[in-house]
């Protein structure tokens, strides 16, 4: 009998010695412990947020929901994004709304987004807190980095974006002008409206009556626009109006919360308020919800933002 246990103690020790190889690296007079690699899942789940960094995208092809997502939440099997700068931070506790579903597995990734459909990726973690997602399907790379929700900067994005800001809202009705200022030709217009597709430059201004619907409004014309950096200041910015029969229009814009922007003529003087009207909610391209204006081309794009020196003037 004491053989007999003395023979099933050694079988015992050498299964457990065999069975710590891989986990256990003996060096010298001390003994190392190897972490196992980190599940996709796990990598996915080690941040809140990923942001979607979309001028490091590369490849010529498109994945629809990460084209237009501010960031992306990988939570439970539930995906969820931030596709509107119009509550960022607050929407769905700062993860935005919820858009599908995902399955990750060895290094894939699948997602199932509620419109678009069934997407497949490749994923490579490039670093501690950014991973690469490939689409095999169109040759294209998105890089998405890490943050939680605590420590992530909604206010960078917010204002590195602001020309899709001013995108989410059907109309900008103007409803103040300041008592002080030389008069102008922009005073007679008010409503403003940005629109979403091409390259994202061109406006749409109309002289109606206060309190108008904005699918009821008469836009008398088309122009262009462009937003840049003031150089010193990331909160303010500028806004370049081109009406092309008198001239552009200049303002340094300033955004005082999520519905209401101030416009500060340079050239005269004059401050004016603009307050969005119609609120559109993006959930993918093509879709908006409350909208009469198109948002079929409404994505986020590689660019380059202009940066100026603010005018010399004094606001009273």
């Amino acid at each position: 009998m004491k053989q007999l246990k003395r023979i099933l103690g050694v079988v015992l020790l050498a299964l457990i010695v065999t069975s710590c190889q891989t986990d256990v690296i003996v060096q010298d007079d001390y003994v190392q412990t190897t972490p196992p690699p980190l599940s996709l899942n796990q990598v996915l789940n080690s941040y809140e947020l990923w942001y979607v960094d979309i001028n490091e995208t590369i490849g010529y092809g498109e994945t629809p929901f990460l084209q237009i997502a501010f960031t992306v939440s990988f939570r439970n099997g539930v995906l969820y994004a931030n596709n509107n700068l119009v509550g960022i931070g607050s929407q769905g506790n700062g993860f935005g709304i919820a858009i599908g579903y995902y399955d990750a597995y060895n290094r894939i990734l699948d997602t199932d987004h509620d419109i678009d459909g069934f997407d497949t990726f490749d994923v490579y973690q490039i670093d501690y807190n950014t991973i690469e997602l490939y689409n095999p399907y169109t040759d294209t790379s998105y890089f998405l980095n890490g943050s939680q929700r605590a420590t992530f900067d909604y206010d960078y994005v917010f204002y590195d974006n602001i020309h899709y800001f001013l995108q989410e809202y059907e109309a900008w009705e103007k409803t103040f002008t300041s008592n002080y200022g030389a008069l102008n030709a922009f005073d007679d217009e008010n409503y403003l409206q940005f629109l979403a597709g091409g390259n994202d430059v061109t406006f749409r201004s109309s002289q109606d009556v206060a309190n108008t619907p904005p699918n009821s409004l008469y836009w008398d014309f088309t122009g262009v626009y462009g937003v840049g950096d003031v150089v010193g200041n990331r909160y303010l910015k500028t806004l370049t109006l081109d009406y092309d029969y008198f001239d552009n229009e200049f303002f340094e814009l300033d955004v005082k919360n999520d519905q209401t922007i101030e416009l500060f003529h340079a050239d005269s003087g004059t401050l004016y308020r603009f307050k969005g009207r119609g609120y559109i909610q993006y959930l993918k391209e093509g879709t908006t919800i409350n909208t009469t204006k198109t948002s079929g081309d409404k994505k986020r794009k590689q660019r380059t933002i202009k940066k100026e020196n603010a005018r010399n003037s004094t606001r009273n």
